[in-house]
């Protein structure tokens, strides 16, 4: 996750007009009933994380954008969706004074004036491997991605998944993503999901205020956001587990969608703020500690991941995933 904080993101969706709100409606009655979302393995997650754990290690302890080991995790990321049927594409721009790379995966078929696109950037920062931030949001999707390929799922939106680079910058590579692509393309994506550090190790559970309903921060998202919020708080309140909302405060790569007005939403455990009393006894842990104590640094390693975060944040994108897939175009 970023520290950058673009000034022109923080409240550029409470200035858009005139974009179509996310369909969540159910099916009409003759249709049958959207298939539910598997039970995502932790344990297939955190082999991914070793192997980005393993990529940093033998590529100067980072996978930074401009270094060798983030093209490696980008290969070994890129190798998994070839093999799973996804149409792979390598989108290279420079920034900093180095060749940048986003990977963009489509699964075959769903509508594609409808899609719903899912991401999380890939890169660490350069002082270490960057395994919660953000090996963990970058390995759940993958492993949601491989779940969607094993069940052959046949949405009726078209699913984009993406793996950014360079965010650590501010942005640069889902903002060149977005910057790039024609209007009409834009219009295209109906909701843009992103996960930002999903496996902290003193956890919180906070999900995106996409209808500013805590009264303070950047606003609400886009229209279609507040639905999207819900469906992902309708799946923690189906495991007991409550949520927080957290703010589009533009530092992540949901910046660069929500200030072109496409709905956003998705989940956060917490970066370098410290867990109050409060939400100790609402989530266990420890109070006063921060979500995440090596957050950018060195110590953000395979040690520094809570596997029970990690599980329900997977399978809060899985569900999310298989439930605004299913949803009818906007």
């Amino acid at each position: 996750m970023s520290r950058v904080l673009p000034a022109r993101l923080l409240r550029a969706a409470t200035t858009l007009a005139g974009v179509a709100a996310l369909a969540l409606a159910a099916p009409a009655a003759a249709s049958p009933a959207p298939l539910a979302a598997p039970d995502i393995p932790v344990a297939n997650v955190k082999a991914h994380l070793q192997q980005l754990q393993s990529i940093a290690t033998a590529n100067g302890g980072n996978r930074a954008h401009g270094r060798p080991g983030f093209k490696a995790s980008l290969d070994y990321v890129k190798a998994k969706l070839d093999a799973a049927g996804y149409r792979t594409t390598v989108q290279q721009f420079t920034t900093s004074g180095a060749v940048g790379y986003n990977l963009l995966a489509d699964w075959p078929g769903g509508d594609a004036n409808a899609v719903l696109m899912v991401g999380a950037h890939l890169d660490s920062v350069g002082a270490g491997p960057g395994i919660n931030d953000n090996g963990s949001g970058s390995a759940a999707i993958l492993e949601t991605a491989l779940a969607v390929a094993r069940a052959n799922l046949q949405p009726r939106q078209h699913l984009r998944f993406a793996w950014w680079g360079a965010e650590e910058l501010g942005l640069r590579g889902s903002r060149y993503y977005v910057n790039n692509l024609p209007s009409a393309e834009r219009s295209k994506i109906k909701g843009y999901l992103n996960f930002d550090m999903v496996g902290s190790p003193n956890a919180g559970y906070f999900v995106y205020d996409g209808d500013n309903s805590d009264g303070v921060g950047a606003g609400p998202g886009p229209a279609g956001s507040a639905q999207i919020e819900k469906v992902i708080q309708d799946y923690f309140r189906s495991i007991n587990v409550p949520t927080e909302g957290t703010d589009f405060d533009g530092r992540s790569d949901y910046g660069p969608f929500i200030s072109v007005g496409i709905p956003a939403g998705g989940t956060f455990t917490g970066a370098e703020g410290r867990k109050t009393s409060a939400q100790a006894q609402k989530w266990g842990g420890q109070a006063n500690v921060a979500f995440d104590r090596c957050y950018h640094r060195s110590c953000d390693t395979t040690s520094n991941i809570n596997d029970t975060a990690l599980d329900r944040h997977t399978d809060a994108i899985a569900h999310a995933v298989w439930t605004l897939a299913a949803a009818p175009r906007a």
